[in-house]
């Protein structure tokens, strides 16, 4: 119980930093994630005469209670609230273009990344592509609020979302197949391909079974009351529930819980939720996501401190061209098909394909016996780093400057 209290008091400080910088940087009007980023950064520099804020910050920059937090317990929170927020039919309207930089940009970015690592840094092949799946998913919360408040269309927004909600699922499935399995097809030749490939729409379609299946059922179920706080805790049932039986199955917990989502919000908000229920239930989702949020990115600004640059530039410096390199060629080829971008609409979604906390937790939870691991973290760590840091503060001036900051 002991054991219990004392942990339960260390996050609750670290939510009380959390909330207290959202409240600053609300008033200043500046991004929420960005200046949690920048805090916890520095709380992890600063030496602070608080005890228990060091303690706070030792429990919780733990590799396996960072891992737990944001995979386990926050990722299906912000999923489920995602698939809740962003209404099916505008996801629909986009949905070539989503899919076009979910499967085909993430695919792309792996590759380039991958044999760009290989071939330019001189990272052995397994680091080269597990670094690149990492650097494949993209996290849009910081990057969606900066739209939101510069009043970037819908199409652009819902653009970014839909990709990283889908794109999120696909590169954990590559990293468990680049940091996994990898060298063991690269020894099967052509059969390893197949057997990659095998793998992979396993863990996709299963995990879309799965989602589709639960909610459906969580669907049928609210159908027969109109009672929101009973309605709430079968959502909440809903998102966990999908993504711990998908991982169970050996399939993939994160496109479970968007199927599971989407299916829920679209069909089970037509035949059993009220007007009451919805606004309801997305207020709920909203606090808990903020909760959630505000404790990922000062987290992720506290586990950046761990990095150690010393004589490790050069290598951090190609990793975030290549990067950055990487996601414009993808992009560009990917979003090919899509008549309706034009070349301001890329360069604002180019530069706002932002990486974060899944990349970071991803990478944590690497074991110790994997070759290449402290090389996976610096990189990872400065890259995102940079992503939040740089790219992240540059977005809104970026919209000022391309003229897309009038909804349309």
């Amino acid at each position: 119980m002991h054991d219990f209290n004392e942990v339960f008091i260390q996050i609750l400080i670290l939510l009380a930093i959390a909330i207290a910088v959202i409240g600053v940087a609300r008033k200043i009007n500046q991004p929420d994630t960005i200046a949690l980023v920048l805090v916890g950064l520095l709380l992890g520099i600063v030496n602070l005469p608080f005890p228990l804020v060091d303690q706070a910050e030792a429990f919780i920059t733990q590799s396996n209670v960072f891992q737990v937090i944001i995979i386990s317990l926050f990722l299906p929170i912000l999923l489920g609230d995602a698939t809740l927020k962003l209404p099916f039919h505008h996801l629909y309207k986009q949905k070539n273009t989503v899919i076009g930089l979910a499967l085909g940009g993430t695919f792309l970015s792996f590759i380039i990344i991958g044999f760009a690592g290989y071939f330019l840094i001189g990272l052995p092949i397994a680091v080269a592509f597990t670094f690149a799946a990492l650097m494949s998913a993209t996290d849009p919360i910081s990057v969606l609020s900066i739209f939101k408040s510069a009043g970037v269309s819908e199409k652009l927004s819902t653009i970014m979302e839909g990709e990283s909600l889908f794109n999120d699922g696909i590169a954990i499935v590559l990293f468990q197949i680049a940091s996994v399995y990898l060298l063991t097809y690269i020894e099967m030749g052509w059969a390893g391909v197949g057997s990659g490939v095998w793998l992979f729409l396993r863990f996709a379609v299963g995990g879309i079974l799965v989602g589709v299946i639960l909610g459906f059922l969580f669907s049928q179920v609210i159908r027969f009351y109109d009672d929101y706080p009973f309605e709430i805790a079968v959502s909440a049932l809903l998102f966990f529930g999908s993504y711990f039986i998908a991982e169970h199955l050996h399939v993939s917990g994160v496109i479970a819980v968007v199927a599971g989502g989407f299916v829920f919000a679209d069909y089970g908000g037509k035949i059993g939720m009220s007007k009451v229920t919805e606004q309801n239930i997305n207020s709920f989702w909203d606090v808990i996501a903020l909760i959630a949020n505000s404790l990922i990115f000062l987290i992720v600004g506290l586990e950046i401190r761990n990095i150690d640059l010393n004589g490790q530039w050069e290598i951090v410096i190609y990793a975030i061209l290549i990067v950055i390199g990487a996601r414009i060629v993808a992009l560009f080829i990917s979003t090919l098909p899509a008549k309706s971008l034009n070349r301001k609409e890329r360069i604002l979604l180019n530069w706002g394909g932002l990486k974060g906390s899944l990349s970071i937790a991803l990478a944590l939870s690497l074991p110790a016996s994997f070759d290449g691991r402290d090389t996976v973290l610096l990189l990872t760590f400065s890259v995102v780093l940079f992503s939040l840091v740089v790219q992240g503060l540059t977005i809104k001036p970026l919209i000022r400057k391309l003229g897309l900051n009038e909804k349309g």
